[in-house]
């Protein structure tokens, strides 16, 4: 049995979409409201072959992707470039797999550590005032 690769293959741009919303982790429900339609719509729309260009384009500037990666992406060709330079080490480069956090992660993460640093801050800014209260004291006596 031959594989004809000469056939392009279509890209399935609902798919797509599916795929940049999952690795984004945005559901289905968020691009809706962003959108303003429904779930229901978003659902249908991802098992499209083919998207209007005009509500591609909206997706696009929503997921913060090109809609030229939506139109064009194929997951075959991105698994086959991946598994062929994964252990390709002749640049010098060693690859490794990186998993990106959620973005919703990542900002609460942030936020986790923006506080522990005004805690501190905030410690030492009492051992500040405890010091010259003490320095004060002496003085006066």
């Amino acid at each position: 049995m031959t594989i004809d690769n000469t056939t392009p293959r279509k890209i399935h741009q609902g798919r797509n979409i599916k795929r940049f919303r999952e690795i984004l982790g945005i559901k289905q429900e968020t691009l809706a409201i962003e959108l303003d339609v429904t779930q229901a719509y978003i659902s249908k729309l991802e098992a499209k072959e083919d998207i209007e260009e005009e509500i591609l384009q909206k997706i696009a500037k929503i997921l913060n992707v090109p809609s030229d990666a939506i139109k064009n992406f194929d997951e075959d060709q991105a698994v086959n470039i991946i598994s062929n330079t994964f252990n390709d080490q002749s640049n010098g480069y060693n690859y490794y797999p990186t998993f990106n956090m959620n973005p919703v992660e990542k900002w609460l993460e942030t936020l986790d550590e923006n506080k522990k640093l005004f805690e501190r801050l905030l410690e030492s800014e009492k051992e500040k005032t405890q010091l010259m209260k003490d320095i004060l004291d002496r003085l006066k006596q």
